[in-house]
């Protein structure tokens, strides 16, 4: 692993944040688009023969659960471009899923659905940005994992595919529920149950009620759950009406959180067990009004939600994950900003968050490599929660995506620190960009590595990849690169970078990589 050892910027030198200059046309070493082709180092043919001689055992080839689309044990990409241009309207959308191999990914085996694609319902529409989330789970039970796509229009409702042994098929339509689908066994009866919010239309000072259901699995493929309950239990119901508070609001439908509400614009972001009682649970940016937001968990139960405070935050990312080993995921939340750069570590407990056990660090954290941070680096604008070593903590994947390699203004880069019992730590941390000695292509200014990232074995030995993006590279049109993980962390032996011309797909602006699952 190298790690990065940069000189550090002259004191006073102007750090572009919100305004990004227009990149000058990459030098013939950069990473480039070529005629007829994509990334021109998808992948390295040296690298890659040194990974395909270390063939997975057996019992490492197991996918984790709602990772793996086709049952064949590796895990399955998938990578939203909701700028991407469909029958010539602008930002229509699209994903790409890119499935897992004993040699990682493959862009030439891959999936890439819109909605012109056959058997999708709906239409291609301008600015619906199709693909701007998504979640994975195995919704109907047959042993595949589906997907659920969402769009940045949340009116226009999302669509489920269907896993199979040739990966994704069929489409089914979820109407009107199109804002950040989320599965995951909310009630632990071991069916996997889908959550669905819809448009909060708008909102001021105070929080409105955005439309969400409570979907029970299994979920056929007509779309028809087994059930459907309320959002939340009844002991949180709230409106604004004196008259019929907490659970009586129902009564004249004023509810704000309620059977079929939640106190919006609100967005699910990730799910994990954060009390341990086999349920799953929801994390969630959820609207306080006065425009603050809160990092919260929904705890899963078998009447619905019960929410768990976590810490105030700007809605830059979140995940779930354990990573001081306890058997309770912990909740790591980026706090960061254009001004300062922070992330708050939630640890769970048998009674969900806890409210005196916290953790808040930056780049400064001891052990943490790299030059001297800088203000408004956003540490953290993407993070993933997942053991990457196998030892039962899990690791923390931060994107830097506005820090600046050298004389490279907002180049990127993404950090890796490991988990202890302590909480999360420097010790043992990698940091990587695009001039770390195996990564394909170079850095360049205002490529922003790190706008997401995704621990997924996708090679199937055991062991969490780092895979992380850039929707900025080659004037926005995205990329999305893969590093394999090990017993030690990750390594850039056999990386893997590819875009969206490599996966036959739609590039102008496409914002490839926006999200990543």
């Amino acid at each position: 692993m190298t790690y990065i050892r940069r000189s550090p910027a002259a004191p006073g030198e102007p750090r572009s944040r919100k305004e990004r200059a227009t990149r000058a046309a990459a030098s013939a070493a950069a990473l480039l688009l070529v005629a007829g082709g994509g990334l021109t180092a998808w992948s390295l043919s040296s690298q890659t023969a040194d990974a395909a001689a270390e063939q997975p055992s057996s019992a490492a080839k197991k996918a984790n659960k709602g990772d793996d689309f086709n049952n064949d044990g590796y895990a399955d990409m998938v990578v939203g471009a909701p700028g991407g241009t469909v029958s010539g309207k602008a930002s229509a959308g699209y994903v790409t899923v890119t499935y897992g191999s004993a040699d990682g990914l493959d862009p030439s085996h891959k999936t890439v659905v819109d909605r012109t694609t056959s058997g999708v319902p709906g239409s291609a529409a301008a600015k619906q940005q199709f693909g701007a989330s998504f979640s994975k789970g195995d919704l109907d039970g047959d042993g595949f994992d589906d997907l659920v796509i969402g769009s940045e229009t949340a009116k226009a409702g999302s669509v489920i595919l269907w896993g199979s042994s040739e990966g994704l098929t069929g489409g089914t339509a979820v109407p009107s529920y199109g804002a950040t689908p989320q599965a995951g066994d909310f009630d632990g009866d071991g069916k996997t149950d889908l959550v669905l919010l819809g448009d909060p239309g708008s909102s001021g000072d105070d929080p409105v009620a955005q439309p969400a259901a409570l979907w029970k699995g299994p979920v056929s493929r007509e779309g028809k759950p087994a059930k459907k309950t309320d959002f939340l239990d009844k002991s949180q119901w709230n409106g604004y009406d004196e008259q019929h508070p907490g659970a009586k609001c129902a009564e004249n439908d004023s509810c704000i959180d309620g059977p079929d509400s939640f106190s919006g614009p609100s967005e699910t972001r990730a799910v994990g067990d954060v009390n341990g009682d086999d349920r799953q649970d929801m994390a969630v940016w959820r609207y306080e009004g006065d425009g603050v937001y809160g990092n919260d968990v929904l705890l899963g139960g078998d009447s619905g939600f019960k929410v768990a405070k976590g810490p105030e935050g700007d809605r830059v990312d979140m995940d779930l994950g354990d990573v001081d080993g306890d058997g309770f995921d912990d909740l790591v939340a980026s706090a960061s900003s254009d001004l300062e750069d922070e992330i708050n570590v939630a640890f769970g407990t048998k009674d969900g968050l806890s409210k005196s056990r916290k953790q808040t660090f930056d780049q400064t954290i001891d052990g943490f490599p790299g030059e001297k941070p800088q203000d408004g680096e956003l540490f953290g604008s993407c993070v993933s929660v997942a053991d990457v070593t196998g030892d039962g903590k899990a690791e923390v994947a931060l994107g830097i995506r506005w820090k600046d390699g050298g004389d490279k203004t907002d180049s990127g880069a993404v950090g890796l620190l490991p988990g202890s019992k302590s909480g999360v730590t420097g010790a043992g941390s990698q940091l990587v960009d695009q001039d770390s000695e195996g990564v394909p292509g170079v850095a360049e200014e205002g490529d922003e590595l790190g706008a997401s990232c995704a621990l997924l074995d996708v090679d199937g030995d055991g062991h969490r990849d780092l895979n992380v993006s850039s929707t900025e590279e080659n004037e926005t049109a995205g990329a999305l690169w893969s590093l394999r993980g090990t017993e030690k962390g990750v390594t850039t032996d056999g990386a893997k970078a590819f875009g969206p011309l490599d996966v036959e797909a739609p590039d102008k602006k496409a914002l490839f990589g926006s999200t990543l699952r």
